[in-house]
């Protein structure tokens, strides 16, 4: 069958977006080509509010059939954190059957070029952002973000992540020219001269593993990076999370085909319950690049057996802030409190150990003491979540049990400075929300005085949970800072200081400790929040990821140059 989509009407449309995207990793800029909006979506074939949630609702209890070769079940099991069973069910492959299917295509792929390849991954974002309010459902009900944060960190803020990572991927290809002449001069001797052809291959299948809590803006990445540089990819969902991930990838498959390619270059790996097809897939031959964002553990796992592939994982790690001094008490404290309760709390990036001298801080209101500064910030989340339509849109849903476990298990690790509330969902009765809880720690520079302490703010305690850690001085604040980033990772650090010599302290431990950092927050810019083609996602220099969302690192590896010389 003929292309539906022609290189030229693919490039014609998607260059300049491309161009644009290549322009902005440059300069680091803001830019978005993906409306963040809900009103901005509803004409020219974008789906509008009401046509997203019926779209969504018109997938409940429905068998998504992906066409993949190899279905030999029907698996499915999601229950939104907000209490809908989900319904849909999902194809089981063969895996026998379906890693041959998707190599099969990779040559038309690898031929087709950096370009072709690059503007076929622009048709499928623009496609998904088309649909991002029926995407937004999807990801609302598997991951619990409420509506407009599913919205855009699940619709454009993830479509930008994946146009990033395409931008990275076709600028690695084309820095090495696709033929070359090559001419030695030999004094009286004729020249050597040889023509030399350099060409992207693909290193073999990607797999994704996909997450619960952000399965679009985690998964995006590693999908169009490895798509963009010739690999075929099969994406292997979180069990919670299958349908925003299943979506894309029936969006990718109908877009190849359009293209002329193989649709079988993406595929869904879903799973039974307990099945753990993860593992089984990542030692697989076939496989020769892994995405991962999840726990440290499997993460680790990951890159001890998975030899034979090139491993990135976004793992856990112990995000810290420094609260040394300011000249905007109310607007660090709203700041900060904003930060601990989106989400409840659930983002890789979401401060857990506020550092704050025993001594107290310095402010433009005067000297607070280490008591004063958790009180006003307890009372700062305790207004900011007084409203509980407020509340419900700011928190969500927790995820998952797990979490709910992990977040009443700390209230009883040190003295709580604000206890985590119930907060009922008119819309969603059955959805469990909570409001964050706030511990007091003792970080005393002896650190074994203090074990059982150092034992908790030394571990991730994903979800709503925070503790406020009093230290010594100040610097010891940035030692148990570098400690913390040495050991077990952080994907963000804050601190709040109008002293040089402490700012420049702090940013020497996270330069040397490679952790990404932010200073002096107090408006509308929060430390869990990072923009595509400006901001480093991790940095992969510390234990919480081994790369960053995106860089030319994160992309170089996934395709390899072949060189192919003749005599001129």
């Amino acid at each position: 069958m003929a292309a539906e989509l022609t290189a030229h009407q693919l490039i014609a449309q998607h260059r300049p977006t491309l161009d644009h995207a290549l322009e902005t990793i440059r300069t680091r800029a803001y830019w978005s080509p993906h409306p963040e909006h809900p009103k901005a979506y509803g004409e020219n074939g974008s789906l509008g509010m009401a046509e997203g949630k019926a779209a969504f609702d018109a997938l409940l209890g429905t068998r998504l059939d992906l066409g993949q070769p190899g279905t030999d079940d029907w698996v499915g099991g999601e229950v939104s954190p907000y209490g809908i069973d989900l319904g849909v069910t999902y194809p089981h492959a063969d895996i026998d059957t379906l890693l041959p299917a998707m190599r099969a295509g990779q040559r038309a792929w690898r031929d087709a070029g950096a370009e072709m390849r690059a503007v076929v991954c622009l048709e499928i974002l623009k496609r998904i952002s088309d649909r991002t309010h029926e995407f937004a459902h999807a990801v609302m009900h598997t991951s619990g973000q409420a509506f407009m944060m599913a919205f855009q960190a699940g619709g454009p803020h993830a479509q930008d992540r994946g146009l990033e990572a395409v931008a990275y991927a076709y600028v690695e290809q084309v820095r090495t020219p696709d033929n070359a002449e090559w001419t030695k001069p030999q004094g009286k001797r004729d020249p050597l001269a040889l023509t030399k052809q350099f060409t992207p291959v693909p290193r073999g299948i990607a797999l994704v593993i996909g997450c619960n809590t952000f399965p679009t803006w985690n998964g995006y990445p590693g999908l169009f990076a490895s798509l963009a540089t010739g690999n075929a990819v099969l994406v292997k969902p979180h069990p919670r999370a299958v349908l925003p991930l299943a979506l894309t990838v029936q969006v990718a498959r109908q877009v190849l085909a359009e293209a002329g390619f193989d649709p079988n270059l993406v595929a869904l790996a879903a799973e039974r319950p307990e099945e753990g097809i993860a593992k089984t897939l990542a030692v697989r031959p076939e496989i020769r690049i892994i995405d991962y964002t999840g726990s440290t553990a499997f993460g680790d796992w990951l890159e001890n057996n998975a030899r034979q592939a090139q491993v990135y994982t976004e793992k856990s790690g112990v995000n810290t802030v420094i609260v040394e001094s300011t000249d905007n008490y109310k607007g660090m404290l709203s700041n900060l409190a904003f930060s601990l309760s989106l989400y409840s709390g659930q983002m890789c990036t979401t401060p857990q150990n506020l550092l704050i001298p025993r001594d107290g801080v310095r402010t433009e209101e005067g000297h607070k003491s280490y008591d004063e500064v958790v009180s006003d910030l307890a009372k700062s989340v305790a207004g900011l979540l007084g409203d509980d339509a407020r509340a419900n849109a700011l928190l969500g849903a927790i995820v998952n049990p797990d979490v709910k476990a992990r977040l009443e298990a700390a209230a009883g690790l040190g003295e709580v400075a604000l206890p985590s509330q119930e907060i009922s969902n008119p819309e969603f009765p059955d959805a469990v929300v909570r409001t964050p809880l706030i511990v007091k720690l003792d970080g005393a520079r002896k650190y074994w005085e203090r074990a059982d302490d150092e034992a908790a703010y030394m571990s991730e305690c994903f979800g709503p949970v925070s503790f406020a850690v009093a230290v010594d001085s100040v610097a010891d604040a940035v030692e148990l800072l570098r400690r913390t980033v040495r050991d077990k990772g952080a994907m963000t650090v804050g601190a709040y200081t109008t002293d040089t010599e402490v700012e420049q302290a702090v940013q020497e431990a996270c330069l040397e400790e490679a952790a990404q950092l932010s200073l002096n927050l107090t408006g509308g810019v929060y430390v869990n929040q990072t923009a595509a083609f400006s901001d480093f996602h991790g940095s992969g220099g510390n234990p919480a990821a081994n790369s960053a969302l995106c860089d030319g690192a994160f992309v170089a590896n996934r395709f390899r140059v072949v060189e192919v010389r003749r005599e001129a």
